[in-house]
């Protein structure tokens, strides 16, 4: 008998009201790293499934056109399953596919990308090259961020058994869909062992000394975030991000940590953030030890990055991205070169020896500030950098009074290029575009921008982020003749 969904007027009715579907097949991947199910020819997202598995799926939402539901039990699991790295896995939300295998991970992302080019941009693109897949698939960023939290997520098990949990403070990460609920995490896999240790360590050591942890619906509490950068060259920074203004607190904690990792930390920073996100780039990072940036090395360049730099937080495949970008641009030497949304100047430096001179434009002062000394510490005298919104620097003005660009390379953030930014780059008209991205959907919609003058004629995914749904894509694009 067909299943009959709910309609929109019952939207208001509770989740048990929803139906419980048996011996559903799940077909493919999709979107945010979900599953996907076919019911009636309604479409049904559901978290951490597998093709080939039939499992009775519990529908938690219904729209108009989808539903989502999630595993109420496991039938019959898929071939392809594999057994998940991490004890964590299906509830801290992040490495959602942990249980498929990484080949078939790789496949799904040379998927992601086709399906934005040939649904979204909908313009003629040659053959998409195979995926670059990662030679290291755990341990493999080099930036986390933890949360402290006075409030530790509970599983259902725990909930259910009744047992009183009388401490609730937590190091790890949000629950998704849940801001002031965090998961204590035993062990991450995504970053270098030291990391664990590091978090570890400030969380028991705060707790000895009856340090409050951050409740995030109060905004209030001590212990509040921590970042830790792993760099390619060993070396290690570590922030701790205090939620009150207590110096003694803060020197002692500061000192514990500096104690119990001597020798082993480069830079050792901590913030007071008074305010009520939890984002640093607005305030002010105090120097407890050690250096004020540590360094990132690619082709025997060094990179220096502070605790505000964007670095991409995979060193090693950042590595392979930069080389494929720079293989795109197809230089000669005498090129002038912008590169848009530079960061900390990476790519700008990183190609500044294979052509004539390199524009970089970014947002954020102290990564333009980065690259400025990016080119001084490796000796490249070819660069100039400018800071501010890219919509705002990249006009026609500008690029009258510094130069029409041969060749650009654009790498921006997940949503994309403005519209004036766009067009500036249309009336700029240089012969070659490299187009770097971490969100193919809006790489995409751009690409159908930019096809009144510019052909694709090249195209690279490359996987940054093992066991996410996550890719990046390099398309190069000519100027029509």
């Amino acid at each position: 008998m067909p299943v009959k969904f709910l309609t929109d007027t019952a939207v208001a009715k509770r989740k048990k009201d929803l139906p419980l579907i048996n011996n559903v097949e799940i077909t493919d991947v999709a979107a945010e790293g979900n599953a996907l199910a076919r019911i009636n020819d309604m479409v049904v997202f559901i978290p951490y499934g597998a093709p080939g598995d039939i499992a009775d799926i519990k529908i938690d939402r219904k729209k108009k056109n989808y539903a989502e539901g999630h595993i109420d039990r496991m039938v019959k699991p898929s071939d392809i399953r594999v057994e998940p790295h991490c004890e964590h896995f299906g509830i801290c939300g992040g490495c959602r596919w942990q249980h498929l295998p990484y080949e078939f991970q790789l496949k799904c992302k040379q998927q992601q990308v086709e399906d934005a080019l040939s649904r979204i941009a909908k313009v003629e693109y040659p053959a998409i090259n195979p995926i670059l897949g990662s030679k290291q698939i755990w341990d493999y960023r080099n930036k986390m961020e933890y949360t402290f939290s006075n409030k530790c997520w509970l599983t259902f098990e725990q909930l259910k058994s009744g047992e009183e949990f009388p401490d609730r403070d937590a190091a790890g990460f949000h629950i998704p869909g849940a801001f002031d609920k965090v998961l204590d995490i035993k062990r991450c896999h995504l970053q270098d062992g030291i990391s664990n240790e590091l978090r570890l360590f400030i969380k028991e050591f705060a707790k000895q000394q009856g340090y409050t942890f951050y409740d995030l619906r109060a905004q209030q509490g001590l212990l509040r975030t921590v970042m830790i950068r792993i760099a390619s060259t060993g070396q290690i920074m570590v922030v701790v991000v205090f939620g009150q203004d207590d110096t003694d607190a803060i020197k002692t904690m500061m000192g514990a940590i500096a104690d119990k990792f001597a020798g082993r930390l480069t830079s050792l920073m901590y913030v007071v953030n008074l305010k009520m996100n939890d984002t640093i780039s607005d305030q002010e990072i105090h120097l407890h030890s050690g250096a004020e940036w540590i360094e990132e090395e690619m082709e025997g360049l060094r990179f220096r990055v502070g605790p505000k730099s964007f670095y991409q937080t995979n060193s090693r495949q950042a590595l392979e991205l930069y080389r494929v970008a720079r293989d795109f641009a197809d230089l000669n030497g005498s090129e002038l070169l912008y590169d848009l949304y530079t960061g900390t100047g990476t790519i700008a430096n990183f190609v500044a020896r294979h052509t004539g001179k390199v524009i970089g434009i970014e947002y954020v002062p102290e990564a333009i500030a980065d690259a400025k000394i990016n080119s001084e510490v490796n000796g490249i005298a070819n660069t100039e950098f400018f800071a501010g919104d890219m919509k705002d620097v990249l006009t026609d003005t500008f690029i009258a009074e510094h130069g029409r660009p041969d060749v650009m390379i654009v790498d921006p953030p997940r949503a994309g290029m403005h519209q004036d930014v766009v067009d500036v780059i249309l009336n700029a008209e240089p012969s070659r575009i490299v187009y770097v991205s971490c969100n193919p959907a809006t790489q995409a919609r751009d690409l159908a921008l930019l096809d009144c003058k510019y052909r694709i004629d090249a195209v690279q995914p490359v996987d940054m982020f093992p066991h996410t749904q996550h890719v990046e894509n390099v398309v190069r694009l000519t100027l029509r003749r």
